[in-house]
């Protein structure tokens, strides 16, 4: 018997069709991976499932009986749990009561805290988590909040568990330990709904997959009877040629970035780098190691103790990111929706925000609405039919290409992108490295930080590795291998730095 049926649902917005028509089977003890550009239905499917929105029509079984639509709670009754991407936890409270808000252990309207510490530290144990389950949440890493996530779901016996981009945040090893703990719950029967976008680890965890597009089930099949062109084929509805679109060239330009001895206390140690005209540098390591405070030091965002920054020759003073603006310095960062952009804005605001047009003294909303439709064109901002459109509604790729606008409007030299493909699909990414390509082309300098390593390895001419806030070496792209950067990375003995 399946875990979990649906049969004909769909999911109607004003104006939208989100999913439609959808039939599909979940065994019990399946890792079965969701598929598909973003926009393509695959979180509003899960949605549906986890009771956080109601079919507009169809049929869900569990288990073999009927369910109805009574909201995410009744779903968590009935053993149905959803680890979002963007963690739902209190950042205050210990990890036990995370665990068990709104059913909590005790008896006549009193909470028994030893019980709920003593059933915390057995659930930690269940998804391999060895910390104090008295411990705030806002102590722990993002590694350990997503097992605490984890724990969560169980500890309300889930049979279904949906995990959305789980890996998203995690580091290639804190990857390869959420594996072995999601194989060890499928081979307690549990079923396990995954959205990923990343091919390598569909291949890896992945029973069955189901791909979307445009809100339609376009195939479900074995895994093991697809090849990473074929999925991707289904994905985008298209062959996407290449994904890492780079055109390498031998002889890059003259320096434009140039930072000597740069120096942030308890973040960035006597750092020195150069990146040239023409030329895209990774900048690898692990979650911890530097990369994005580095970026933000050389942007203003986190000024320095000592040391300097110099574009084409000439030393620059850098204590704001207005200043770093003016100077030339554009930077792509980490988290659009937090620090990238403004949700409530629309992509006109969003997209001259660094470079107002300005007339008389007052914004020229007509200049400013004319720059963002040239940049909407330009680069193929999509599901933008007016540029007052909220960046909120659009999906991830779009929005990071809103993020992009902004910094070519600029006429940014040196552009800092970091971890610009975390939770694109496939098509957006390739959209993405190729506007990269075609900048370095025209002579900018680009400093690209990913925690995925076929990313930087496809991408780059060279790759700077830090470790604890410093640079520990440079890989040369004759010289590139996963097992380098790695040994480097981790400060692995018997490597030549």
């Amino acid at each position: 018997m399946a875990a979990l049926e649906l049969r004909g649902v769909s999911k109607r917005f004003p104006g939208v069709a989100a999913v439609t028509e959808v039939d599909l089977d979940v065994l019990p003890g399946e890792v079965h991976v969701f598929a598909g550009e973003n926009g393509a239905g695959k979180s509003t499917l899960m949605k549906l499932v986890a009771q956080v929105e109601e079919p507009s029509s169809g049929r869900v079984t569990l288990h073999g009986e009927p369910v109805t639509f009574q909201g995410p709670g009744a779903a968590r009754r009935l053993g149905i749990s959803m680890v979002h991407q963007e963690f739902a936890l209190a950042p205050d409270l210990s990890v036990a009561q995370n665990l068990f808000i709104g059913h909590e252990p005790g008896r006549y309207g009193w909470i028994a805290r030893g019980d709920e510490r003593k059933e915390a530290a057995a659930l930690l144990r269940r998804v391999g988590l060895d910390v104090d389950p008295q411990r705030r949440v806002a102590q722990l890493s993002t590694a350990e909040q997503q097992r605490v996530e984890l724990a969560k779901a169980l500890a309300v016996d889930s049979t279904v568990l949906i995990l959305d981009e789980p890996t998203a945040t995690l580091t290639e090893r804190e990857a390869e330990d959420l594996f072995g703990i999601v194989r060890e719950l499928t081979a307690q029967g549990i079923a396990v709904l995954y959205i990923s976008h990343r091919l390598d680890e569909i291949f890896e965890i992945g029973d069955r997959v189901t791909v979307m597009r445009d809100g339609v089930v376009v195939d479900t099949q074995p895994v093991s009877e697809l090849d990473e062109s074929r999925l991707v084929q289904l994905m985008v509805g298209r062959d996407v040629q290449n994904l890492y679109p780079r055109t390498h060239s031998d002889e890059p330009g003259e320096i434009r970035l140039r930072v000597d001895n740069l120096t942030r206390t308890g973040a960035v140690h006597d750092v020195s780098f150069e990146v040239r005209a023409g030329e895209i540098v990774g900048m690898a390591g692990l979650v911890g190691a530097g990369r994005t405070e580095l970026a933000r030091t050389v942007f203003g965002a986190e000024p320095p103790d000592s040391g300097t920054v110099s574009l084409d020759g000439r030393v620059l003073k850098i204590r704001t990111p207005a200043d770093a603006i003016a100077a030339g310095i554009g930077y792509l960062t980490e988290s659009r929706k937090t620090d990238g952009l403004a949700m409530h804005l629309g992509v006109d605001k969003n997209v001259t925000l660094a470079n107002l047009p300005m007339r008389a003294g007052f914004i020229d909303l007509g200049a400013e609405r004319r720059t963002a439709e040239k940049s909407r064109e330009g680069l193929d901002i999509r599901g933008v039919p007016w540029v007052g459109r909220p960046v909120r509604t659009l999906s991830g790729g779009n929005q990071q290409k809103v993020v992009l606008a902004r910094w070519l409007e600029t006429g940014a030299d040196v552009l800092l992108f970091d971890e610009p493909g975390r939770g694109m699909d496939v098509g957006a990414k390739s959209e993405m490295f190729q506007a990269m390509d075609s900048l370095a082309a025209e002579g900018k300098a680009i400093v690209f930080i990913s925690s995925y390593l076929p990313e930087l390895l496809n991408m780059c001419d060279r790759i700077l590795v830090m470790r604890a806030g410093g640079i520990v070496g440079e890989v040369a792209r004759t010289e590139f291998t996963e097992e380098r950067v790695v040994a480097l990375a981790t400060g692995a003995k018997g490597n030549h730095e």
